[in-house]
């Protein structure tokens, strides 16, 4: 990760949790930031902050990656700043808990634009500089969820199935050219996720904490692994679910994750 030291890192949903956890160790090793969120108040508090503490640059980009004009704005800006981006972190995510028509249909497409579309996008806008210079590094946020069916949260899991697969497609097509991409897949995280998505506490009972999750990550990005679970605990949960049938895992699944009648 020292070779991060004096680059430039794009991070998405910057303003909390895991995002906000990835920019501070990020900042804490030497690169300078590109924070994008959409609460500016957050972005400049925490631009602050790691200004102050590491000494880097740090830019902020309030945006909505909901709307599907943000990517290219935000790239325009980076451009405009004559900033060459070698860390290209794709956070930005978001859930939606219950049954499946009882959930807004424009907070579902809102989520595959966010957690799907925007990280293509984005993706596509910055791979190409960073295979021309034969370096660089793109973390995607995917997460346990991606590796089955989850009734109950079933758009959120199969957009963070994409991802899964999407980073490790890249990371094998651009391997010979210098470039890192990682899938990071936590499980259930202390951040406001769970407030967003209403999902119940029983979900996040073992919950992990975002700085070890972004720690996790960033040293997986570092040492080219296309694939990391955080967490000894989702590790083994995602292991085990490959070894049983896919029908009895999202039957178990459902059980768990089935809202409280009434």
């Amino acid at each position: 990760m020292q070779s991060w030291q004096g680059k430039w890192a794009v991070v998405t949903g910057a303003s909390a949790g895991i995002g906000a956890a990835l920019a501070s160790q990020l900042a804490a090793r030497g690169a300078h930031l590109v924070l994008t969120a959409r609460r500016k108040d957050r972005l400049d508090e925490l631009a602050a902050k790691l200004h102050a503490a590491h000494g880097i640059k740090v830019e902020i980009f309030p945006a909505d990656l909901a709307r599907p004009e943000t990517p290219g704005a935000l790239f325009a800006f980076t451009e405009g700043k004559g900033i060459a981006v070698e860390v290209l972190i794709n956070n930005a995510g978001f859930g939606a808990y219950g049954h499946f028509t009882e959930i807004p249909l424009a907070r579902q497409l809102e989520m595959v634009q966010v957690n799907m579309a925007a990280v293509v996008q984005l993706t596509h806008l910055y791979l190409p500089a960073m295979i021309s210079r034969r370096s660089g590094a793109v973390m995607i946020l995917a997460s346990t969820a991606g590796f089955q069916a989850v009734p109950f949260i079933s758009t959120y899991a199969a957009t963070k199935s994409f991802d899964l697969f999407f980073a490790e497609a890249l990371a094998e097509e651009v391997r010979p050219c210098g470039v890192h991409v990682t899938a990071l897949c936590p499980g259930a995280t202390s951040t406001e996720f769970q407030k967003v998505a209403a999902q119940p506490d029983y979900a996040f009972r073992s919950a992990e904490s975002p700085d070890g999750v972004a720690r996790v990550g960033l040293e997986a990005l570092a040492a080219g692994k296309p694939v990391v679970i955080s967490g000894v605990r989702n590790r083994l949960m995602t292991a085990s679910q490959r070894l049983a049938p896919r029908r009895l895992v999202t039957s178990v699944a459902g059980r768990m994750f089935r809202p409280p009648q009434g």
